[in-house]
């Protein structure tokens, strides 16, 4: 075995032999004449030093631990999006600004660093009651920041439920100054968002928790799970009505333009109509005029014109031939056939013999004188 072997001597591992334990006087002058040389104390091998030197030298020691623990912990580092809040034995004393700051070391002070730019959220939801005291229910979001890190951090015991605590007291007030119908087509949707982040802004700066609300967003607005989808049907027959009433405003506009382009063909038909009339009425005047001063003239000439004229005027639109029933005895030839328009032509105008013209009083070119006789077509 190794530890039998010639000029090793008998050295048993599971024998202590004469070995002795060390002495711990001696462990520790070596460790604190170690130190010394380390830091500049003397050097050793020229006997042994005396108790005080070694205690001399572990208070040196001591001494420069706490100069380097001193620096270390009164040198702070401030990041651009932080404040630094220093408490004095436990107490505020000062707010330090982003960049490298000097407070005295633990337990004297310390420093807490608080981020004020970091945006942070919360959601919640939760029923309220409308103006109408309808049932609605909300899911809404809240994004803020800290404005003073020392009102966050000593006014307020936790930050997080006293937004959502007072997000839902402005949200309450909010939703019972509107109806439902105005909550849920949107229309009053985007005031009650504005209203609602204006009170919780001035319900937290009322408390002074040093947080600014940055903004209040609602996620979803709906009715209870029970009425939801008798509720759905309102919205949806809500919905056909604003499409009837946009049919009927497309349709509107198709038909008003059409409509006023045939009113306005007819008034000008009219005024035609009217120029036309007041011109031949006109004609008319001037011509009883002309007619009133040959009558004057001429009273019975003209009474016997105008009663021919008018006969003629009446018998040229009947189908009856006039002849003379006192005739001599001379045979017409009438062309039944023309006279009558069974061709498909206008009737002919009536046949009057020159006898009774004659005996009307008017003079004819033709010295016959005719019978008159009614005859059918």
């Amino acid at each position: 075995m190794p530890w039998k072997e010639p000029g090793k001597g008998d050295k048993d591992p599971w024998k202590s032999g004469d070995q002795q334990p060390p002495d711990l006087d001696e462990v520790f002058r070596n460790v604190n004449n170690r130190l010394r040389s380390i830091l500049g104390g003397g050097g050793g091998g020229r006997g042994k030093r005396s108790d005080s030197s070694g205690n001399s030298g572990l208070f040196g020691i001591v001494i420069v631990a706490l100069l380097l623990w001193a620096g270390f912990d009164s040198v702070h580092i401030v990041d651009q999006a932080e404040q630094g809040v220093v408490l004095r034995f436990g107490a505020y004393n000062r707010t330090l600004s982003p960049g490298i700051n000097l407070t005295l070391p633990r337990p004297f002070e310390t420093m807490i660093p608080v981020n004020i730019s970091e945006v942070r959220s919360l959601e919640d939801r939760g029923h309220m009651l409308t103006k109408d005291e309808n049932l609605v229910e909300f899911n809404y979001k809240v994004q803020y920041r800290i404005a003073s890190a020392q009102d966050f951090l000593f006014r307020v015991r936790d930050p997080e439920i006293t937004v959502k605590q007072a997000a839902e007291s402005a949200l309450r007030e909010s939703v019972g100054n509107n109806r439902l119908d105005a909550i849920l087509e949107g229309t009053q949707r985007e005031t009650v968002r504005i209203e609602t982040q204006r009170v919780l802004q001035e319900t937290l700066d009322r408390y002074v928790t040093g947080i600014q609300i940055t903004e209040f967003n609602l996620v979803d607005v709906n009715v209870p799970a029970q009425v939801r989808e008798a509720y759905s049907d309102v919205i949806r027959a809500r919905e056909d009505r604003e499409r009837f009433i946009e049919e009927a405003r497309v349709h509107a506009n198709s038909v008003v333009p059409e409509a006023r382009g045939r009113a306005a063909r007819i008034i000008q038909e009219a005024e035609g109509y009217k120029a036309a009339t007041v011109a031949l009425a006109d004609g008319e005047a001037q011509r009883f005029t002309l007619l009133l001063r040959e009558y004057q003239q001429a009273p019975e000439i003209t009474r016997k014109r105008l009663y021919l004229q008018t006969m003629e005027g009446v018998f040229g639109r009947s189908k009856k031939v006039l002849l003379d029933s006192d005739s001599s005895g001379n045979v017409l030839y009438l062309p039944l056939d023309g006279l009558s328009g069974t061709s498909g032509g206008t009737a002919m105008p009536p046949l009057v013999t020159p006898d009774v013209r004659e005996r009307e009083g008017v003079d004819s070119p033709s010295p016959n004188r005719s019978s008159r006789r009614e005859g059918r077509q």
